[in-house]
């Protein structure tokens, strides 16, 4: 069962929301632009319990829409213990074929930016000075001076766009977690388009001969290697004193760590 609820016709069949979902409660439901009628969580939570109460397998409901942050914040509050979080990050090169590489190293995994032409946008300083800082450590101070904004602020923008999945900080690796906190990330742009297009380039042979070429690939390949590990991965990066690096270290909950070197 689907109900798209931006479609007038569709919210209409959920005027008696718990009537109309309890007669489906053998399906599947998908419920499209969830965040449209966020009146339903309570609902859902009231059936889910109901069914459980009376040993019955409770129906399966699939909630899609815009990930904002009051509508995470919601659900995870209304469906605690009911509800897991599926995050949908932009096209992978295991989705998208060995032979799209280029394109989408150079496009991005947007779909509207990965199948069309890349459109001249009037980019923000923030995302602007972030595509020239990929892959390089993070100095909040630095980048609070140049926005001319406090570093509180300056540090609320990046948490936002970390949440928002459009920008990554990978912490540096260290077996004390507590030095891991106070030492500087690295931060890239999660979509390699975005940077491009930040940057003002246009196509392949451009992008070889930019000096982002290097830190472009390599957020890249961070992204798609991320994308298939396991959920509970955590992603780091490995510098010493004496400047030696590991470009990226998984690191799983047992302790495992895994190391790549992606220059």
């Amino acid at each position: 069962m689907y109900l798209d609820l931006e479609s007038p016709s569709d919210r209409a069949r959920l005027d008696e929301p718990e009537a109309f979902l309890s007669a489906h409660q053998d399906e599947v439901v998908i419920l499209d632009e969830v965040h449209r009628v966020q009146s339903l969580f309570p609902v859902l939570r009231g059936l889910i319990d109901h069914a459980r109460r009376q040993g019955r397998k409770h129906g399966l409901y699939l909630l899609l829409g815009s990930a904002g942050l009051d509508l995470l914040a919601q659900s995870g509050e209304t469906l605690a213990g009911r509800i897991a979080y599926l995050e949908l990050g932009p096209l992978q090169l295991r989705e998208t074929g060995a032979a799209t590489l280029d394109a989408l190293w150079l496009r991005g995994g947007f779909p509207d930016s990965f199948v069309a032409r890349m459109p001249a946008e009037t980019l923000r300083r923030l995302w602007t000075m972030l595509a020239h800082l990929q892959g390089g450590l993070l100095n909040e101070a630095n980048l609070a001076r140049s926005l001319g904004v406090d570093v509180r602020t300056a540090s609320h923008y990046l948490d936002l766009l970390v949440e928002l999945l459009l920008v990554r900080r990978l912490s540096p690796w260290h077996a004390n977690v507590g030095k891991r906190l106070v030492r500087s990330p690295k931060v890239y742009v999660r979509d390699s388009g975005l940077v491009h297009a930040l940057l003002g380039i246009a196509n392949a042979d451009a992008l070889l001969g930019h000096p982002i070429v290097g830190a472009s690939f390599e957020g890249f390949v961070i992204e798609n290697i991320a994308a298939a590990c396991a959920p509970d991965a955590t992603c780091h990066f490995y510098r010493t004193s004496g400047g030696a690096e590991v470009d990226l270290v998984l690191a799983w909950p047992d302790g495992t760590l895994w190391a790549r070197a992606l220059a």
